[in-house]
């Protein structure tokens, strides 16, 4: 028992001295391993080092604690990384915990959580600094200098009213210049940049790139001052956002990580892999259509897994284009023609240029000019359906209210698989008596 002891010690030790080292520690460990040791640490050590993690990594510990044990271990973590770590919880596993938790603590994180995912709301930090509008200056340097001694986060400073309504911000320089007798109200800049708590994430990323703000102040509609969004919260929700749309992209769920139980990613994979069996089939029953042809001309079976492969790729080159506008604002609903005409333009080009390398290829490999014609039309022709499906598939998610992202890569290559085939076969057929 002694030796348990001394090695918490050390291990709190450790935290304590080097929170980052400690939280990249705990990343190799598994969300389960991670949960018994921050449960055998005092509250304040561990609280540390899961505030070194991301939110989303943090969520997978408490997830796995004991719901005590993860109360204990919340109250030491600094409120704002909590209501990004409930941001990624289960909502019933959120209301065993609220009943175990401060008052006042969970009030301010069940008013976080009320806002939908991934809004202002959600993403805002609610401690900031903010000084009535009547306050000198002096003052409001004064209680500054006392924030510095005490290593308080500092970015802007706010300029509040009656019932906290956001009047202005403070610019250091000035405040620096004022004289100390003036009031805080007589120097702010009342032209400030905020938005509502429920605006978008995407529309928070395209402010943030126009303005180059640290942060942005979330007021509610009386105007009253309700949090910050940081730049660093925009970031790592972004990087959640892009490896998720990674996972939709080709059929796996948004909620998976590498060590998610083998349950969990049997449950979230298996519909979509029937899915992906489905459009093969409808592949396969392309190909099905022309089996006579195959039998007599077996060389075709050669050429058919070149063809669809090229497809494939070209169109996954058009998806990500689209799928980066789509979620930078660049590309509107009223873009779509626009978007369409400009990929199937470089789809021919690009064809056109492949399909003449494979049908010279074809030629010198097999013989037969015949045999690189077709190969190289329907080289062109998979490639206008790639640039075309690529470019469609998540505008038509989009429209219809889906994630662009959502699975679209099944549903592109089963579009330029079927075509391939069609287009190699159809004009194998037409050809068939040069081929043979």
């Amino acid at each position: 028992m002694k030796k348990i002891e001394a090695a918490l010690a050390v291990i709190s030790s450790f935290v304590q001295a080097d929170p980052s080292k400690a939280a990249a520690a705990l990343e190799n460990l598994s969300a389960a391993d991670s949960a018994n040791l921050l449960s055998l640490l005092p509250p304040q050590s561990a609280g540390r080092a899961l505030e070194g993690l991301t939110t989303r990594n943090s969520a997978e510990i408490v997830a796995a604690m004991r719901p005590d044990d993860a109360c204990r271990v919340l109250h030491s973590v600094h409120h704002d990384h909590v209501a990004g770590v409930f941001r990624h919880l289960d909502p019933e596993f959120i209301k065993t915990l609220l009943p175990g938790m401060d008052r006042e603590f969970s009030a301010r994180i069940a008013e976080v959580i009320s806002y939908p995912p991934e809004s202002a709301g959600r993403l805002m930090q609610t401690d900031f600094i903010s000084f009535r509008g009547d306050l000198k200056i002096g003052e409001v340097i004064g209680r500054l200098r006392q924030m510095a001694l005490r290593k308080v986060p500092m970015s802007y400073c706010y300029v509040v009213g009656e019932e906290n309504r956001l009047l202005g911000v403070l610019n250091m320089r000035d405040l620096l210049l004022a004289d100390p007798e003036t009031t805080a109200e007589s120097i702010m800049i009342r032209d400030v940049v905020k938005v509502p708590p429920f605006t978008d994430r995407e529309d928070l990323v395209n402010l943030f790139g126009k303005r180059h703000f640290i942060s942005i102040p979330v007021v509610n509609k009386e105007g009253r001052l309700l949090g910050v969004v940081s730049t660093a919260s925009i970031i790592e929700s972004s990087e959640e956002e892009a490896a998720e749309d990674i996972q939709l992209l080709f059929g796996a769920s948004a909620e998976e990580r590498a060590f998610s139980p083998a349950s969990l990613k049997i449950r979230k994979r298996l519909p979509w892999l029937h899915v992906n069996l489905a459009t093969a089939f409808m592949a396969a029953s392309v190909v099905s259509l022309f089996e006579d042809l195959i039998a007599r001309i077996a060389v075709l079976a050669v050429f058919m897994p070149v063809v669809a492969g090229m497809g494939g790729n070209a169109g996954i080159q058009t998806l990500g284009v689209a799928l980066r506008g789509l979620a930078t604002r660049e590309v509107k609903p009223h873009h779509a023609a626009r978007l369409l005409g400009a990929e199937l333009l470089a789809a021919l080009a690009n064809g056109a240029a492949v399909g003449v390398t494979t049908a010279l290829a074809a030629w010198a490999w097999k013989g037969n000019p015949l045999l690189g014609l077709v190969v190289g039309m329907a080289m062109i022709a998979n490639f206008l359906m790639a640039g075309l499906a690529g470019a469609l598939i998540p505008l038509t998610m989009k429209r219809l209210g889906f994630d662009p992202a959502h699975s679209s890569g099944i549903f592109l290559t089963t579009a330029t698989d079927m075509v391939g085939f069609f287009a190699f076969l159809g004009f194998a057929w037409i050809f068939q008596s040069k081929l043979i």
